[in-house]
C-alpha cells in the first residue's frame, strides 16, 4: 500500500503545501506574500490573514498537481513550530481539521528539522544525492544560524548557534539601513556579485566554542556608514556594490570559520547547507572552496528547497510515518523551541 503524505508549512509569510508518495515528491506549491515589502519586514497580523486566504487554494493546487485525491492520503504533516504564532495557528488548525475529516493521523514537524531533511527530498528520474549519517549541517536563515550534528532524522544535536541575531537577519537589517528594500538577502547577493569583497572591513566577533553572534557586525556596519555619509552624503549610492560584497564576505567568513572548527573537532567530512541563506551565492562558493581544500563532501540544496516550503515538512513526515510517530489533535503550536 502506498504511503502518501500531505505536508503543510505556514511558519512565517509563505503558505505552502506538498505531496510526497513513497518518499518521492509529487508537488510543492508555495504562495508568497508581497504585502510585507511596503513595511520592510514581515508584519505578523498581515501574515496570518494572508495564510487564511491562501491555505485552502494552496492545498487544493498541491493535490491537483500531484494527481492525488484527498481520500488517498495516509497522513497530514504540518509545521508545529518554531515561527510566528499567528501564522502557525492557521496551518496547524487546517491540518487538524483536514486530518480529522479524513480519519488519518497527524504528524507534527519541527521547522528547523524540516530544513535539514530537505536534503532527502527525492523526485522521480533523478539520482538521489543524500548525505550519510552522521553529517554536519550549517542551517542559516533569517531567524536561525546553527551548526547541527545529524545522526538520524530524529537524532540531531545543536553544536553551536547564534547568541543574538541570525545571519539572515543581520543581512536584512544592513540592507534596510542602506535603503535597498526588503527582503535584503537577495538584493545584497545580487549586488555583491558586482562588488569587491575586500573593499571594506567590518567587525568579526570572538565568541567562545561554536556559537555565533552577528549583532556586533550590524553595529560596525551602521557606524561605518554613519561616518562615511558625513563625508559624502551619496556614499551608499556610489559604493553599494562594494558594501554589499564586503558585508557578504564578512558574514560568510564568520559562518565558515566555526563550521571548519566543528568539522575538525568531530572529524566529519560530510557537510550540508540548509535554510534560506543557503541560496546566497557567496556562501555556496565558500562551500565549494572548502570542499576542494579540506576534502569535504558537500551537499547544497536546490534553490526551491532553501526557503520555507512544505516539501521539507512532507519528507520529514514521511520518515516519522514509517516509524508510526504521530501527534494528538490537542498538540499546540509553539513559537520558540530548540531542535
Amino acid at each position: 500500500m502506498n504511503t502518501i503524505i500531505l505536508g503543510i508549512e505556514s511558519s512565517c509569510d509563505d503558505t505552502s503545501a506538498a505531496v510526497i508518495k513513497d518518499g518521492y515528491l509529487l508537488s510543492n506549491v508555495i504562495a508568497g506574500q508581497a504585502v510585507h515589502e511596503a513595511y520592510g519586514g514581515v508584519v505578523p497580523e498581515l501574515a496570518s490573514r494572508a495564510h487564511q486566504q491562501n491555505i485552502v487554494p494552496v492545498v487544493h493546487e498541491a493535490l491537483k498537481r500531484a494527481d492525488i485525491q484527498k481520500e488517498e492520503l495516509s497522513a497530514v504533516a504540518f509545521t508545529r513550530g518554531p515561527g510566528l504564532m499567528g501564522s502557525l495557528l492557521v496551518g496547524v488548525s487546517f491540518a487538524k481539521g483536514f486530518a480529522r475529516s479524513l480519519g488519518i493521523p497527524l504528524i507534527d514537524v519541527n521547522h528547523l528539522t524540516g530544513h535539514v531533511m530537505a536534503h532527502f527530498i527525492r523526485t522521480e528520474g533523478e539520482t538521489p544525492d543524500e548525505p550519510d549519517y552522521p553529517f554536519l549541517c550549517l542551517l542559516v536563515s533569517g531567524g536561525n544560524s546553527q551548526i547541527i550534528l545529524v545522526k538520524a532524522y530524529n537524532d540531531m544535536q545543536i553544536l553551536g548557534q547564534t547568541i543574538d541575531d541570525a545571519a539572515g537577519e543581520a543581512i536584512d537589517k544592513c540592507s534596510k539601513v542602506m535603503g535597498l528594500g526588503y527582503p535584503g538577502g537577495p538584493i545584497i547577493d545580487k549586488l555583491a556579485r558586482q562588488g569587491n569583497p575586500q573593499a571594506y572591513a567590518f567587525s568579526k566577533p570572538h565568541i567562545p566554542e561554536l556559537n555565533y553572534s552577528f549583532s556586533g557586525l550590524k553595529t560596525s556596519f551602521l557606524y561605518f556608514l554613519r561616518d562615511r555619509l558625513k563625508e559624502d552624503p551619496e556614499f551608499i549610492a556610489h559604493h553599494k556594490e562594494d558594501l554589499a560584497a564586503s558585508l557578504e564576505a564578512t558574514v560568510v567568513d564568520i559562518l565558515m570559520d566555526k563550521l571548519r572548527k566543528a568539522a575538525q573537532q568531530y572529524q566529519i567530512k560530510e557537510i550540508a547547507l540548509a535554510g534560506g541563506v543557503s541560496a546566497n551565492n557567496g556562501l555556496r562558493n565558500a562551500f565549494r572552496e572548502h570542499a576542494a581544500r579540506y576534502g569535504w563532501k558537500i551537499f547544497i540544496p536546490k534553490f526551491s528547497y532553501t526557503t520555507d516550503n512544505a516539501a521539507m515538512i512532507a519528507i520529514t513526515g514521511y520518515f516519522k510515518y514509517r516509524d508510526k510517530v504521530f501527534c494528538g489533535i490537542d498538540a499546540p503550536a509553539y513559537s520558540r523551541v530548540s531542535m
